[in-house]
């Protein structure tokens, strides 16, 4: 990290302002180049007006933010020139720069430098990704959070504790003849390992909130031919996205639409009818239906009143049974011929797709308990990496807890509670590999 980057930290295309963000050892000399006011004689933190030179000719007129290491999002020199927005006033200002000795940046190298220079960990680094990606006000506060490092400190609380009974353990073995230390027993080391199980489970059961906060609930909207799918996704998205008519088979493939329930995401998908079929297209549309059954959070299993189950509907049933569903009996305008009796215990909605899907979003709602999940402080783990490492270190504990049961040697125990502080490290980035580093940095925008 010894060279200078540089990149376009906004949207490229046309706007009021560019910026072009540059950081490095020679950050401030190579922007001097190119600019017509000696910025080394500048105080750090200030913003100076002047033009972008080119043998010279000017470039834009611009106002250049310079910031000085350590006080910087990188640790390094950091200089920001905002110049007038437009592809090629931004682009000729970039090629200046890189001509003039700065390498373009690396998707997300200036987070990736913020993060190996030790002035954010990993969690706050990911946090600063959802934040850019966060699509309702939900996300944004469970993002902030992450940045705020309030995820961290609970991670590194339980760090920190583990730390000082192994570091009790060892005074205990290599000087055993010292009468005023803590004598380090077993139970002891139990009732840590309880603490940590209890702590871990807690954030790993929270997290489930933080998915759904962070990605939405994938809902499948599922049915035979007919039934009325398409006609509710239109109703809860409020929007004609499928082609409804009365001929069984019209949707062959999946259609998507999104809503917000209670500040939540809810990505919705009507999918084609599920029945047998020798029709190619619709054979593949039936088969992708079933293979995203697996992947939803939720099921909207849809049943017509106008007719009796089929041996498709059983299955269907059969096939979502272990997961959150919600049950739509359709068409309720239309005489019943369908049988209740089936659906005992279950959330049940009946409703003809005509009317709205009010009651739907409500049902919805409460099986989320999306009311409860405002109400909360949205610290939660939100990626799948952190909530594997989460998953991991339990599992390290309950080895703990095991051992602790055989009577296993305590300077024995030392080595299994260094293992969780090496997990829990990894969640944070104290320990990490690079080339999962390099991965997922390489995900952020490049101008971050």
């Amino acid at each position: 990290m010894t060279d200078t980057i540089c990149a376009i930290s906004t949207a490229v295309g046309i706007g009021a302002i560019s910026i072009i963000r540059v950081s490095g050892t020679d950050a401030i000399e190579i922007v001097n180049k190119i600019f017509d006011k000696d910025l080394s004689k500048k105080e750090s933190h200030t913003i100076n007006y002047g033009h972008i030179m080119e043998d010279n000719n000017i470039i834009d007129e611009v106002m250049v933010s310079i910031m000085k290491a350590p006080k910087t999002f990188t640790k390094e020199d950091v200089v920001e020139i905002n110049c007038h927005g437009g592809i090629a006033t931004t682009n000729k200002v970039l090629e200046l720069l890189l001509i003039n000795g700065a390498r373009l940046a690396e998707p997300g190298e200036f987070t990736k430098r913020a993060f190996l220079n030790g002035r954010i960990d990993l969690i706050e680094a990911e946090s600063i990704m959802d934040l850019i990606n966060s699509e309702t006000e939900n996300s944004r506060k469970l993002a902030i959070n992450g940045i705020e490092g309030k995820i961290s400190k609970l991670i590194k609380d339980i760090i920190n504790k583990l730390i000082m009974v192994n570091a009790n353990i060892e005074v205990n073995i290599d000087y055993p003849e010292y009468d005023d230390i803590e004598i380090i027993t077993k139970k002891e080391i139990e009732d840590i390992s309880i603490y940590i199980n209890k702590e871990l489970s807690k954030l790993l059961y929270e997290s489930e909130n933080g998915k759904l906060i962070k990605e939405g609930i994938n809902t499948l909207i599922l049915g035979r031919p007919n039934v009325g799918k398409s006609s509710i996704l239109n109703k809860l998205i409020d929007e004609d996205k499928a082609i409804v008519t009365d001929i069984a088979g019209t949707t062959r493939d999946i259609v998507e639409g999104q809503i917000r329930i209670n500040g939540i995401l809810l990505n919705v998908i009507d999918t084609a009818g599920i029945r047998k079929t020798d029709d190619i297209v619709e054979k593949i549309g039936v088969e992708k239906s079933i293979k995203l059954i697996e992947e939803a959070n939720l099921i909207i299993l849809v049943f017509n009143n106008n007719e009796i189950l089929t041996s498709e509907d059983k299955e269907l049933l059969e096939k979502t049974k272990d997961k959150k569903r919600i049950i739509v009996i359709n068409k309720m305008d239309l005489e019943s011929k369908i049988d209740f009796n089936v659906f005992k215990d279950e959330n049940i909605i009946k409703l003809s797709a005509i009317e709205d899907v009010e009651e739907l979003k409500k049902e919805v709602s409460d099986i989320f308990k999306l009311n409860e999940l405002n109400n909360k402080d949205f610290t939660y783990l939100s990626n799948s990496r952190q909530i594997s490492l989460v998953k991991k270190a339990i599992e390290q504990a309950k080895n703990l807890a095991k051992a602790l049961k055989v009577d296993v040697p305590i300077d024995i125990l030392e080595i299994d509670i260094k293992e969780i502080c090496e997990t829990l490290n990894e969640i944070i980035g104290e320990s990490y590999d690079e080339k999962l580093i390099d991965t997922l940095f390489s995900n952020f925008c490049l101008g971050k």
